[in-house]
């Protein structure tokens, strides 16, 4: 026997002699509870010993549940007791509270200096300059829409990303939506298709066609144009974007069991209820780029020229070279790309996606929109940046290397009241924003959290465009890459962009001018396919 064993049948003995003895000397309620608790704890370790599974259970019997116990708070103690301001991941607490004053619009201010260390290898940082100035009102929006769109769509710098109905709760998306209409920004769908939730208050929507075709669909999951027809002519949805992939698990498709899969839920995606509900790791719509391109083609017109764009997390940027080529042949291009950061999501995934694929919002972006400036495409496109924003300098760092517009999914979360405990995957979110649990998630008032989403929206802003008047700019479309400045490892502040050359206007197109790493992707890429066939590129660590 172990020592924790003998421990145990020593305890036992000696503890039910003594209640025991107790008992019949004395009597009384306190004495039968002393009794009662001496016996269950016998009977819990006897069991423990003899007809535990559990390893740790047959060693350490009763003692073993301390353990279990103290584990399933482990998150908890490290986020309230342990970690630093600056230690946690995804978001340290310095972020989420700064998402969280400024979502109440309480001081959002710090004093005594920064925490950051600004000499850490790799730490991001801005040059102000003597003449601030200040952002004009006519630049505080950007127009997405290009050649081929009829109904183009003044979109803010800010808008929430995509979270479905079915992962986030229905008092949830409610609010998100309402939220948006309030802060004058878009809010996106999310694969599980537009609910009556994303739409009852009338918050301008972005419809987003997930690998799953939700929403419009037949019930063997082929696209139905008709129904997509009828949903995207309401006048709420003001753009669509097609997901070929995302940041969180690229090339990996999504399962909701069937057990989950509602009547509601089962009729917004136009799926079976007897069946589990599953997204394909490909769009089956979009198998190659020029299919992608002719399947814009097709909502723009069934939209009514609403703008279509698409959503994918580069992988390799040959890849994305390969969609750039079928443009240039077809002639066909999207009104907008969002792209997603590998810095993952509110959607659950495998761990080895989640950490190991897809290339960082920042590194993606700047490929993107040099790609686009390169093949001449760039003045048609808008780009949308899908990753990490808490703070206005995470807007802005987006802004500066390419993008046009922003995309908070977390963030908006936090605005709601998610205090980043990590079990969106569980149903068992104890704020009732990722959860089906009725009884959790009607704790979420709407009204209330609506007034957050728009004050943490307004006040971002605020911030975002002080930010790039201290910079000397008017404008945040001047923003440049090279005005982000990255801390190298001997101590001086280099441009970001400055390892991979950024391309001017048709330098793919051209046999001079343009870098031999960029010349070598341009030579891979080809329109036939998505697939690289030599699937070796730069590393993404060099690309800023």
């Amino acid at each position: 026997m172990t020592i924790m064993q003998k421990f145990y049948w020593c305890v036992a003995s000696v503890g039910n002699v003594l209640a025991l003895s107790y008992f019949v000397s004395v009597g009384g309620v306190f004495s039968s509870l002393i009794l009662i608790a001496s016996l269950a704890y016998t009977v819990i370790g006897f069991h423990d010993i003899f007809a535990s599974k559990h390893t740790l259970n047959r060693l350490y019997p009763v003692v073993a549940y301390l353990r279990y116990f103290l584990e399933s708070y482990r998150v908890e103690i490290q986020q309230y007791f342990v970690a630093n301001d600056l230690e946690e991941r995804p978001f340290n607490r310095e972020q989420r509270s700064l998402v969280y004053q400024r979502a109440k619009n309480v001081r959002d201010t710090i004093a005594f200096g920064t925490q950051r260390d600004l000499l850490e290898d790799n730490y991001l940082s801005l040059w102000h300059s003597l003449h601030p100035r200040t952002v004009l009102d006519s630049a505080k929006k950007v127009t997405i829409g290009g050649p081929d769109c009829t109904r183009p769509y003044e979109a803010s710098y800010l808008n929430i990303s995509a979270m479905s109905f079915g992962s986030l709760s229905a008092n949830a998306i409610e609010a998100l939506n309402l939220g948006a209409l309030k802060a004058g920004c878009f809010h996106n769908t999310g694969e599980g298709g537009a609910s009556p939730y994303h739409l009852k208050h009338g918050g301008d929507v972005v419809w987003q066609i997930g690998t799953g075709l939700f929403g419009c669909r037949d019930i063997e999951g082929n696209f139905c144009a008709d129904s997509f027809s009828v949903m995207a002519q309401k006048p709420q949805i003001k753009m669509i974007e097609i997901k070929l992939s995302q940041g969180a698990k690229p090339g990996h498709g999504g399962v909701l069991p069937a057990a989950k899969v509602t009547a509601e839920i089962a009729a917004i995606r136009h799926v079976a209820t007897d069946r589990d509900c599953n997204s394909p790791a490909v769009n089956p719509e979009c198998t190659t780029p020029m299919q992608l391109l002719q399947f814009i083609t097709t909502l723009r017109q069934l939209s009514g020229g609403k703008p279509i764009g698409f959503k994918l997390c580069i992988g390799n940027p040959v890849e994305f070279l390969n969609i750039c080529k079928a443009m240039l042949e077809s002639g066909i291009t999207p009104d907008f790309i969002t792209v997603d950061g590998a810095e993952g999501g509110t959607g659950a995934a495998p761990v080895e996606f989640t950490n190991r694929l897809g290339m960082m919002c920042l590194e993606s972006v700047f490929v993107v929109h040099n790609a686009l400036v390169g093949a001449g495409l760039r003045d048609r496109i808008k780009i949308i940046a899908a990753g990490k924003t808490a703070s206005s300098f995470d807007l802005l760092s987006k802004i500066a290397v390419g993008a046009d517009s922003v995309n908070a999914a977390r963030t908006m979360m936090m605005a709601l009241g998610c205090i980043q405990s990590r079990h969106c995957n569980t149903n068992m979110c104890p704020t009732g924003i990722a959860t089906q649990d009725p009884a959790r998630s009607k704790a979420i008032n709407v009204q209330e959290k609506s007034e957050r989403v728009k004050n943490f929206h307004r006040n971002t802003l605020e911030s975002f465009f002080e930010l790039v008047g201290s910079m000397g700019l008017d404008d945040p479309a001047k923003l440049m890459p090279q005005m982000l400045k990255r801390r190298t490892p001997y101590g001086q502040l280099m441009p970001s962009g400055s390892l991979l050359p950024p391309l001017q206007d048709k330098d793919l197109l051209r046999d001079s001018g343009t870098s031999e790493t960029w010349k070598e992707w341009w030579q891979q890429a080809q329109s036939a396919d998505f697939y690289a066939q030599d699937n070796i590129a730069i590393a993404p660590s060099e690309l800023l």
